[in-house]
């Protein structure tokens, strides 16, 4: 007796049902999580999912810890779509931020209206500059960029240490691992008083509207994903698979480090030894949860920052160790990929013919 997996007919369906099965069966889990904790399972999740949605201050850090996510997703989604996999996005993410904070601490204390839009600008190259190298290995030497891109994360994150224990080091932090903080002109606005909600979360959502038209209504859209899904067919229609992988690679470090700016500018202020939770990381779980599809990767972001906030807030009221995030974000993933198989193929059990029974 052996198990085959058969496809089933292909279903517009799919795409909506995997994911929505696969929050439900987070959320399932991890009640049976809480309750092995020896947590009161009804509170701890309405904590971790329901309490951030019923206060406007909790709303808005949506947009905040949402922003950077959508940026990094939509920018991965692009590669993805054409089998190119930029694991980097952190890596990419952190040099944006050392970019755009070398700019500012360059005009330190200066006023001027085009220090901000240089440091987005110097992000943007930064990012683009380190998602580069991979793009090279693989068309140049056919390196694997799984590999590639990941190490490069390892080695960005060292190299902020070291500017933030060493040169960069505020001269008045009391020896603590920070540049100085950033002035007025090097900040991105807030949009709403009292709130941390900053200009980053528009630039996300137009970003994501630019990525839809591309990805939907331009030529280079269409070769994108015939590259992905038909790469003979895209060779015979004279399609470059080398252009593709550095587009790719290109557009999901520039937002990738584009995010980085938002948070140095935005929430932080800053540059400290660690800029995010792991943004770059788990906006691959934003990509895939969204189906590579800017509007879903919207709802898909919103949905992971609440998970951070939750988390967060379970903490401090439930008592919920700070692991837990991270195992709700995993079993997201896990439940996407395992619903994503078994709706699109079925387990049938076959019995093993026996040699004699084979012959003719």
């Amino acid at each position: 007796m052996r198990l085959e997996l058969v496809r089933r007919p292909d279903s517009p369906w799919f795409g909506i049902v995997a994911p929505l099965l696969a929050v439900a069966l987070t959320v399932a889990s991890g009640f049976v999580l809480f309750l092995a904790l020896g947590l009161d399972p009804v509170e701890t999740l309405y904590q971790f999912m329901l309490a951030p949605l019923t206060t406007f201050q909790s709303l808005t850090e949506l947009g905040v810890k949402g922003a950077p996510l959508a940026l990094i997703a939509t920018g991965l989604a692009i590669g993805f779509r054409a089998n190119v996999w930029n694991i980097g996005a952190e890596g990419q993410l952190i040099i944006g931020a050392i970019a755009a904070g070398g700019v500012a601490l360059a005009f330190w204390n200066e006023a001027g209206w085009w220090i901000l839009p240089l440091m987005l600008a110097a992000s943007v190259a930064g990012g683009m500059a380190w998602a580069a190298i991979p793009a090279f290995l693989k068309t140049r030497f056919g390196v694997n960029e799984i590999l590639t891109s990941l190490m490069l994360t390892y080695v960005a994150a060292l190299i902020l240490q070291m500017l933030v224990f060493g040169p960069w080091k505020d001269p008045d932090g009391f020896n603590y691992p920070q540049t100085r903080l950033f002035s007025e002109a090097a900040l991105l606005p807030v949009l709403i008083e009292g709130t941390r909600l900053h200009a980053g979360a528009l630039v996300a959502l137009l970003a994501a509207l630019a990525a839809w038209f591309v990805m939907a209504r331009t030529v280079t859209g269409f070769e994108i994903a015939v590259v992905g899904d038909a790469p003979q067919a895209a060779r015979f229609a004279g399609f470059s698979t080398r252009r593709t992988v550095w587009l790719s690679f290109l557009v999901g470090g520039g937002a990738a480090g584009l995010a980085g700016a938002f948070e140095a500018a935005g929430p932080i202020g800053q540059l400290v030894p660690v800029l995010t939770p792991g943004y770059g990381f788990t906006a691959i779980i934003v990509a895939f949860l969204g189906r590579l599809s800017p509007p879903g990767i919207v709802a898909a972001a919103a949905l992971m920052a609440l998970t951070y906030i939750g988390g967060e807030n379970a903490q401090i009221t439930a008592g919920l160790p700070q692991a837990a995030t991270g195992v709700f974000q995993g079993m997201l993933l896990f439940y996407l990929l395992a619903t994503d198989g078994l709706l699109r193929f079925r387990i049938r059990l076959t019995g093993a013919r026996s040699p004699r029974a084979a012959q003719p």
